[in-house]
């Protein structure tokens, strides 16, 4: 069997570099399965992620402006080249399945080039806000827009999906639930001893760090000991703007922006609460990692992913969506509680045993290689 997995790049940081990563690991070390990634601006990078020798990679080397939408017309002209090198690709491949992991230009070319290849488009992020904007919105254009992703998706074999939250949000009867896994959970666990509590992700609005920094000014003031550190990097008008939050609420010896790492479980187990403060999740890899690390997790119980990766007041603690407040106490809670937090960061560790490759990767199996069977995923 020939697996091609079609993605932008993966090089940088993020949950589904990590997660692809994971996978093509687990394909290459348990399977004989023939491997392959095309992406197409992969800049001459290597992987930021440790991926086996006997994955074959290919970037077509389309040079989109990332700041940009895709449809902006210096993006769109390089559309046509896009389509003949991922044509020309595929044609060379001939894979028997392909996983399209984007939602760009690829999305929509696939369906035309490998009609008789098994398509499957997997997501990474949760529907919640587009599916609001479609109740909400009655625009034309984007009305359109909304009519081709249905129509293409319903082009695909398997949309598969990360919780049963996200398939109320589909309108085609092709998808298929498979959690995100985690590869490696070791025997080392925070000590949740050091007075310093870790978040982590791509800095943009989404990921809601300003609610985070903004209940960090309540927490200092019972807790002026314990420090936040912020691990990432992304949209840089978005990180000025937390910088500028965190002097105007004079944070900067408590709070502190420390950008991308490559030892971020290292962090973690130098860390003794780990938070999530984002406006809308779809099952974060990063917090599978930090309950690996024997963190407990604190998280906004946003739409969607959370709340089926945290099970409240037994692993972590569930909050308000976006209240600042409530946040900033529950922290405090954590914090003022040691036994509590030692308690919570043990059975994390314990639960996110049943989210290992082990368990979750049959189940991707199943649907890739008995595509008429889903009744075990």
């Amino acid at each position: 069997m020939r697996l091609l997995y079609y993605t932008d790049q993966v090089y940088m940081h993020g949950g589904l570099e990590r997660v692809l990563a994971n996978k093509l690991n687990y394909f290459s070390e348990h399977t004989a399965i023939e491997l392959h990634v095309i992406t197409f601006q992969q800049e001459n990078n290597l992987p930021c992620y440790p991926i086996n020798n006997n994955v074959t990679f290919h970037d077509l080397n389309i040079n989109y402006n990332r700041d940009i939408s895709f449809l902006h017309p210096s993006n769109f002209k390089l559309a046509s080249k896009h389509y003949s090198r991922l044509k020309a690709k595929i044609k060379q491949i001939k894979p028997d399945v392909i996983v399209v992991c984007n939602y760009e230009f690829g999305f929509y070319f696939i369906p035309l080039i490998a009609k008789k290849t098994i398509k499957i488009k997997e997501f990474h992020s949760s529907r919640h806000f587009n599916y609001l904007e479609r109740l909400k919105n009655k625009n034309l254009l984007k009305e359109i827009k909304h009519k081709l992703s249905d129509y293409f998706e319903s082009k695909y074999d398997y949309l598969v999906l990360l919780t049963t939250d996200e398939q109320h949000y589909f309108k085609t009867n092709n998808t298929v639930v498979i959690p995100n896994a985690i590869h490696n959970i070791g025997s080392e666990a925070a000590e949740l001893n050091n007075k310093r509590v870790i978040s982590a992700g791509r800095i943009a609005p989404v990921k809601g760090f300003e609610y985070l920094i903004t209940a960090w000014k309540i927490v200092v003031e019972t807790c002026p000991d314990w420090t936040l550190d912020i691990y990432g990097d992304g949209d840089s008008d978005y990180i000025s703007q937390l910088q500028k939050q965190i002097e105007t609420l004079d944070l900067k010896a408590q709070v502190c922006l420390k950008g991308a790492t490559n030892h971020l479980e290292s962090e973690m187990l130098d860390a003794s609460i780990y938070v999530m403060s984002s406006l809308t999740e779809c099952f974060p890899m990063v917090l599978l990692e930090a309950m690996a690390c024997g963190l407990p997790i604190l998280s906004f119980d946003c739409p969607n992913g959370p709340r089926h990766i945290i099970t409240h007041n037994e692993d972590g603690l569930l909050v308000d969506y976006l209240n600042s407040e409530a946040l900033a106490h529950s922290l405090i809670d954590m914090i003022k509680n040691p036994n509590k937090l030692k308690q919570l960061g043990i059975q994390a560790k314990e639960n996110v045993q049943r989210l290992t490759d082990v368990n979750i990767m049959p189940k991707w199996l199943t649907l890739l290689l008995n595509k008429n069977d889903t009744t075990h995923v």
